[in-house]
């Protein structure tokens, strides 16, 4: 009995320095700003306690539900986008020719900071002599469009650079979980007449599909607290079309300096991403994972 304290007592000791680590950066933060959304403040000068009417103004704000709608917009998106970074990743794990370059390609976007990946699309969009835009004029396209300054298609012309910045992140995940399959059962499936397809779907598919559901979850979380690169591209314009939760709670709080109203938004960001995660988990999770 004294031994097993004694490990308790052990394993305390050495997991309480990140603990601690844990609770200063993540809880502590998180609790502070639940507080500060029960206040009236400018960042600056003294707090005024006000009670949840940060909180019911925010549930009210219809910009905040717009922000909210375009986030998850984004999520579904880059829910979606998972099917093509799978079906590329089966083909960079297979003996194609030209993979070794394929797969030093797609990893350039992870190497750029979210600035840079901004300022290069932002060129590309360039409404006059940005590339994309050359080229439909030389597809015959008269009037090509005005990519970040159209309210009803800037938030969807966003969603590229964002997809194309994170590929190679899922990719690279994708591509380490093919490679370990046991090549074995590759080389069976093919004698016994499986078609590369079949292979894909019916033997690589499920042997990955827990890896699929973390990414599932990365993908939604990701999308739903975004911020870096639509806040340097459009900071949230044309009249808050592109305006996702995380830039809108950034214009409160720091633009406005509605400290108080900034961090209700930021602590209500919290919530809806960890309730969505929950619900994902679940619906995603194996019946013996539901089970325990």
């Amino acid at each position: 009995m004294n031994k097993v304290m004694s490990n308790k007592w052990m394993i305390t000791i050495y997991i309480l320095p990140a603990l601690l680590l844990v609770g200063i950066l993540i809880f502590i933060p998180i609790i502070l700003t639940a507080y500060y959304g029960l206040m009236e403040w400018n960042g600056i000068g003294a707090m005024k306690f006000i009670g949840l009417e940060n909180y019911i103004q925010a549930v009210q704000d219809k910009k905040f539900w717009d922000s909210a709608y375009h986030s998850f917009l984004l999520a579904i998106f880059s829910t979606l986008s998972l099917v093509v970074y799978l079906a590329v990743s089966m083909i960079l794990a297979s003996k194609i020719k030209g993979a070794d370059l394929l797969r030093k390609i797609y990893l350039i976007p992870m190497l750029l900071s979210s600035v840079a990946i901004a300022q290069l699309w932002i060129k590309v969009f360039n409404p006059t002599n940005g590339i994309l835009n050359q080229f439909l004029m030389f597809l015959g396209v008269e009037k090509p469009p005005i990519w970040l300054a159209n309210p009803d298609i800037v938030l969807y012309a966003i969603f590229i650079p964002i997809l194309w910045q994170y590929a190679g992140f899922y990719i690279l995940i994708y591509y380490a979980a093919l490679k370990n399959i046991p090549n074995s059962l590759i080389e069976a499936a093919k004698i016994d007449g499986a078609t590369p397809f079949q292979i894909a779907y019916k033997i690589k598919l499920p042997l990955i599909m827990g890896v699929v559901k973390v990414t599932i979850v990365l993908a939604i979380v990701g999308s739903l607290k975004y911020f870096d690169l639509i806040y340097v591209m459009t900071n949230g314009g044309p009249n808050g079309a592109s305006e996702v939760m995380a830039s809108y709670m950034y214009k409160l709080a720091f633009s406005t300096n509605d400290f108080g109203y900034g961090s209700a938004i930021g602590f209500l960001l919290l919530i809806i991403t960890l309730v969505v995660t929950i619900i994902i988990r679940r619906l995603t999770a194996s019946d013996e994972e539901v089970q325990y």
